[in-house]
């Protein structure tokens, strides 16, 4: 039970709740402070820290590497690809110029994409399609982004050609996320920890909301929780589970930059002379479509092997951390912001893309209350 003193301090008289503490919680929040100076903001996050994928994506600065762009252009027209991805730019220069590069640990080395020696259909068709991509990309940028390279890494089985975006950089996952907590908590943002919300029926003056440990009312709600939106909301948002690893520190590691192997299902860098790697959800999709934390054998397995076979084939290496994070996705990549009732609305769907469309879809998200 709680205190008087509790719930007149955090849960009475609150205009604005945000479900998730994630990027667009957060800058939602921050973007409520500057329209609201006045207004009581209240977050409400599942986890001890930021659940679903915030805190535990690989800290790629990215827009989408040749493969998840041809491929995407199948379900999507140029006009979509093209919004899509000035978004994405757009959203991480709004995050670099909100904490700065030296907070984000921001390091612009480039990004490349690996094809596997099997892959002789989708290596080649990339490479023809070159051309026509940064063509298609050069409003946004103004130069070619992509290029081609020679693999100077001493990656095995793989072809002898990578693919180089020179836009592409990398960040400390960790770092940003603090960065933007203390922001909020600053602007005198409220953030209650380990609290779940069930449901929530919305009336002609306020919303109630029903948590696992209270329940409230507050004149507005939005809900960012991606991974877990639907839980809560009737849109088509499918769960999606990154597995991911750590190495132990590995001396003289000449792999430098962020990398994508098939499609950007697989993807790895350097994080303090470590190697990070994730992926291998194309394995069982259907069993990857969780709200649930873990790891599968199959996986493991896979993600040893790439480490072992084909990134440092010739390096002794030590697993040191084993996690995975809640993205959400659907057939579409555009991200679900709007109303879905006259004081409720959502932010969802960042396809994989949290970091880089994450705070423009929270500035998105404030900008419907008015």
């Amino acid at each position: 039970m709680l205190s008087y003193w509790e719930y007149k301090s955090w849960l009475q008289q609150v205009d604005y709740t945000i479900v998730g503490s994630g990027i667009v919680g957060i800058n939602c929040a921050l973007a409520l402070r500057k329209k609201f100076p006045k207004a009581k903001i209240l977050i409400l996050e599942r986890g001890i820290l930021p659940q679903g994928a915030s805190t535990k994506n690989a800290g790629f600065a990215c827009f989408g590497s040749m493969s998840e762009i041809r491929d995407d252009l199948k379900s999507h027209s140029e006009e979509e690809i093209i919004d899509l991805i000035k978004k994405r730019r757009q959203g991480i220069q709004q995050l670099r110029n909100l904490l700065g590069d030296e907070k984000l640990q921001f390091h612009s080395l480039g990004g490349y994409e690996a094809f596997s020696a099997k892959e002789t259909d989708l290596y080649e068709d990339c490479l023809e399609s070159l051309e026509a991509i940064n063509k298609m990309l050069s409003p946004i940028f103004g130069q070619p982004v992509f290029e081609k390279k020679a693999n100077s890494f001493g990656f095995q089985n793989i072809k002898e050609t990578l693919i180089w975006n020179r836009f592409e950089g990398q960040l400390d996952t960790g770092e940003m996320m603090q960065g933007l907590l203390d922001l909020a908590l600053k602007q005198g943002i409220l953030i209650l920890n380990s609290i779940t919300v069930t449901s929530f029926e919305e009336n002609d003056t306020y919303v109630s909301i029903f948590t696992d440990q209270f329940n409230m009312e507050s004149g507005h709600l939005l809900i960012a929780t991606n991974g877990f939106a639907k839980e809560i909301l009737n849109e088509h948002v499918v769960p999606a589970r990154a597995q991911v690893l750590i190495t132990k520190p590995i001396k003289d590691l000449s792999v430098k930059g962020t990398f994508h192997m098939y499609k950007g299902f697989n993807y790895f860098r350097n994080v303090d002379n470590r190697l990070l790697l994730g992926g291998g959800r194309h394995l069982n999709m259907q069993a990857e479509e969780t709200t649930s934390f873990g790891h599968t054998e199959e996986i493991r397995t896979y993600l040893l092997s790439l480490l072992e076979e084909v990134i440092l084939p010739h390096t002794d290496f030590e697993i040191d951390q084993w996690w995975s994070g809640i993205m959400g996705v659907g057939l579409k990549k555009r991200p679900i912001v709007k109303a879905v009732g006259a004081r409720v609305y959502c932010g969802v769907r960042l396809g994989g893309m949290g970091v880089a469309i994450g705070s423009a879809v929270g500035q998105e998200l404030a900008d419907l209350v008015s």
